[in-house]
């Protein structure tokens, strides 16, 4: 909007046409920016829990390596399963197992730093990547994740007891690129879910 002044200054509807122009301009401009950002989010975070997805967990990871490597430092990853989440699904539904998803992302993400990282990585598994941390420390945030799923979740009237299987890898021990430590510490929950089940 534009307001012309007595004996000062006056648009006319030459000045009003080349304003309205520009304006639509620079709006088609913010809208094209706002839904680039839209769509960059898309792309790195999970729509369910809005943490980090696959792809971007492997950029953070890259980094973490790159920095670890250069300081010669550590870091760690925790590969998390929800156990029986099937059975959650296949018996009181997806509504449900999406529920489940959000709380245990809700829970998981209590557990961590501000600097760290928790992603969903597909299905109902999550990895952790704690930067600069021993084992000591990530076995110490391990057992804060089991204590913090201890309390059952209470969904739509539902309350379900969920125990999270979780294995450890740790860098430079376990392996030196991304895709050796998430093997290392997949291969390290299913023997820590197996175990539960004799």
């Amino acid at each position: 909007m534009v307001k012309s002044y007595p004996g000062g200054v006056c648009y006319n509807e030459q000045d009003q046409e080349l304003l309205q122009f520009v304006s639509t301009q620079i709006a088609t401009v913010i809208e094209r920016q706002q839904m680039q950002a839209r769509l960059q989010y898309m792309a790195q975070y999970d729509p369910l829990t809005d943490l980090p997805n696959r792809g971007f967990l492997h950029d953070r990871l890259k980094v973490a390596l790159s920095t670890a490597r250069r300081e010669q430092g550590q870091l760690s990853l925790l590969y998390i399963d929800l156990d029986k989440f099937k059975q959650v699904n296949d018996t009181l539904g997806h509504g449900i197992g999406d529920l489940l998803l959000q709380g245990a992302a809700a829970r998981l993400k209590l557990c961590v730093r501000e600097s760290d990282t928790v992603a969903r990585v597909g299905g109902d598994e999550f990895v952790v990547l704690l930067q600069g941390v021993s084992l000591p420390a990530s076995a110490r945030v391990a057992e804060k994740i089991r204590d913090a799923f201890n309390p059952p979740f209470t969904l739509e009237g539902h309350s379900l007891n969920i125990t999270p299987s979780i294995g450890i890898a740790l860098y430079p021990e376990h392996g030196n690129d991304e895709r050796q430590l998430l093997e290392y510490a997949d291969n390290a929950m299913y023997v820590a879910k197996n175990g539960k089940a004799h």
